[in-house]
């Protein structure tokens, strides 16, 4: 029997840990957050509760298992005590990391750091109280663009629209470095928000786009069949406030802050589409508008945080080129050196950054398990550190961790608010918060146990 770390709670690193758990191998989670779940338990949209109850209760089981050990508020790289070099010093037959992709993307234009300038996932992380994201300054101004037109934009303009009790924008504009028909959004999700498109806006729009649009073939008229069929369902649907408009065919290329150093004016150029091998890509045009908007959300995906400690190069963490490998999309490989790191492995957003949901991110987890099982098979696993010892050395470097049986107390007491405030969920958003939660609660109820929010 093998040890094996997996680092990243998330859908991949947790079906790949009971994947590994059940191959009969001991398993040590490191988790950045208090709760499991990454992307599921904060990126989902906060009123999904079925899928995210769902999802608790499947994770609850795989943490259950005897062989699989838990380390919450726990980073990895960073500035953390806990590094890859600490993490070898246990002596761990093999490592899987499934941190996801934490860093923020961008389009290197001027004015990116000004205020009310935003990347998706910190915005999404903020508004589903993720610490310490749920405290950080995500102020919103009267005029938001969104830039991206895919699942991630239509829940960012939702909470805006719909669920934000805050003060709401009076517009949100989403640009789009492409036409109509580019959209990668779900009807079934855009249906939260059709009513607050302006339908005559919208009509402005397409005809101000359709020439461009016919060079490649497209026709302006078949838009409401094939990609925004609200357009369609609802024809007569009359406008309500705050107003949603889209900006076809334009790249962001600067941004304007004002006197108090928020964003004041977005350039943008002007594109027109081309067409290759049945591909539709773009090209700038020339010419540009600035637009009056004063806050900017970049929703165009993630990309690898190369703090982590793993060789990282454009695309993301860098793997094994050895294409005749099937493993080889999923070890750890140092071009530098030109060696594979032996035993290294990634998985899910940490593999191949913003691919897929949580089925693709469970799917590829559970595969790069099997090639870590393949892997120990036959090998003499080293003695391995228990987690006792991982405990004491995160205790010295004065981490306060989470273990798994904490984790019903958080719960509870979570579920306690929301009753006896009358919400339909609730969350603590401060880790000093959670942390002493828990302390208290293991304080006056020690008798407790079972699986997180049955």
């Amino acid at each position: 029997m093998a040890t094996v770390f997996v680092i990243g709670a998330g859908p991949a690193g947790l079906f790949a840990a009971q994947k590994i758990a059940q191959a009969g191998h001991e398993v040590v989670i490191f988790n950045r957050d208090i709760k499991p779940g990454g992307l599921a338990e904060y990126g989902i949209y906060p009123v999904k509760d079925k899928m995210k109850i769902g999802l608790r209760k499947q994770f609850a089981k795989v943490l259950s298992l005897p062989n699989v050990h838990y380390f919450g508020h726990v980073p990895v790289g960073g500035g953390s005590p806990v590094t890859l070099e600490a993490l070898r010093q246990f002596r761990p037959a093999a490592m899987v990391f499934s941190v996801g992709a934490q860093g923020t993307k961008k389009l290197g234009m001027p004015g990116e750091d000004a205020a009310g300038v935003y990347s998706a996932k910190d915005y999404v992380y903020h508004y589903n109280l993720l610490p310490p994201f749920a405290t950080q300054d995500f102020s919103i101004g009267k005029r938001v663009a969104i830039i991206g037109m895919g699942n991630v934009m239509v829940d960012i303009a939702r909470w805006l629209i719909v669920d934000c009790a805050h003060a709401k924008p009076e517009e949100i504009i989403v640009i789009a470095r492409r036409g109509p028909f580019e959209a990668k959004f779900d009807d079934k999700e855009f249906a939260h928000i059709h009513e607050h498109l302006d339908r005559k806006a919208f009509a402005q729009e397409l005809e101000r786009v359709k020439d461009r649009v016919a060079a490649v073939g497209q026709d302006v008229t078949k838009v409401a069949d094939e990609t925004f069929p609200a357009l369609k369902k609802f024809p007569d649907q009359p406008l309500v406030s705050p107003r949603l408009t889209f900006r076809f065919l334009s790249t962001p290329t600067a941004i304007h802050p004002g006197p108090d150093g928020r964003i004041a004016k977005l350039t943008v150029a002007d594109n027109y589409l081309t067409s290759k091998d049945g591909k539709i890509g773009c090209k700038t045009s020339g010419t540009s508008e600035d637009l009056d908007v004063d806050t900017l959300i970049f929703a165009i995906g993630d990309k690898h945080d190369p703090l982590v400690g793993l060789p990282c190069g454009q695309w993301g963490y860098v793997t094994n080129p050895d294409g005749t490998r099937p493993c080889a999309p999923y070890e750890v490989f140092d071009p530098e050196t030109g060696k594979l790191w032996e035993g290294v492995y990634v998985v899910g957003w940490a593999r191949n950054a913003s691919e897929g949901l949580v089925g693709i991110a469970r799917h590829d987890g559970e595969v790069g398990a099997g090639h870590v099982i393949d892997y120990l098979a036959g090998k003499q696993a080293p003695a391995s550190a228990p987690a006792s010892e991982i405990a004491q050395f995160l205790q010295r470097n004065h981490i306060r961790f989470v273990l798994k049986t904490d984790l019903p107390y958080l719960y509870a007491a979570e579920d306690n608010e929301m009753k006896t405030r009358g919400l339909s969920w609730f969350k603590f958003s401060d880790d000093d918060e959670m942390l002493s939660v828990i302390e208290k609660a293991k304080a006056n109820s020690p008798e407790l146990v079972g699986s997180p929010r049955d």
